[in-house]
């Protein structure tokens, strides 16, 4: 019964797509050598290990609604799920090789979104968790179908940079918020009614209003 490993590449932001996406290439070898494959059904989960990584003091204050005080993270520091991503993987003999189109979002209450947000600089660990089928050619000839062992995953360190020009080829400078519909009303016509041109103006002006309190030290 023939196997199939994998094997992440390197990762890119993708210039021509609808909303904010990387492409990480996917390395897939079959066993024993010269097995023909006909076609894979493939079912990906990709995770974010968090524990294997350190942090900064900045990264600590911006994941404190993630994960909470530093003091804490021995409890609550965890992986967190990206996505899940199924494929059509086209036959090949021996070694092929596909794009997984991994969705990124700007959307703060995603747990994902949150922790990438929250990290500025080094790699994000992700562990990639495989399962699905593998069509291929039995001794007669005729199809058959082996399941791809639960066992099968990889670990990918992925730039924090790369997430960051994915986010930033959709929203160059920008970020999403949302809102109830009743706070947005109340935000709008406060905004109408002092003439100001545009929600950065309407924001800046609300937190000049409201000063933030003093850092500590």
């Amino acid at each position: 019964m023939p196997e199939v490993d994998f094997r992440v590449e390197s990762a890119a932001a993708v210039e021509a797509a609808a909303a904010p996406v990387l492409a990480l290439t996917l390395k897939l070898f079959a066993t024993p050598r010269g097995t023909e494959i006909q076609g894979v059904a493939l079912r990906v989960q990709v995770r974010i290990v968090a524990t294997q990584r350190r942090y900064d003091r900045d990264e600590e204050e911006r994941l404190h609604d993630l994960f909470g005080a530093p003091s804490l993270w021995g409890r609550t520091l965890k992986s967190l799920l990206w996505a899940n991503v199924h494929l059509n993987v086209p036959g090949f003999t021996d070694q092929g090789e596909i794009d997984l189109m991994l969705p990124c979002t700007f959307d703060l209450d995603v747990a994902a979104a949150k922790y990438l947000y929250g990290v500025q600089r080094g790699v994000v660990p992700l562990t990639l968790l495989f399962s699905g089928t593998i069509f291929h050619a039995g001794p007669d000839g005729a199809l058959q179908i082996s399941p791809i062992a639960w066992s099968k995953e990889v670990t990918f360190p992925l730039p924090v940079a790369t997430w960051q020009s994915a986010i930033e080829m959709h929203y160059p400078n920008r970020a999403a918020l949302e809102v109830r519909r009743d706070l947005f009303d109340r935000l709008y016509r406060y905004r109408q009614e002092r003439g100001l041109t545009s929600w950065d103006a309407a924001l800046e002006t609300l937190l000049a209003a409201e000063p933030l309190p003093s850092a500590k030290p």
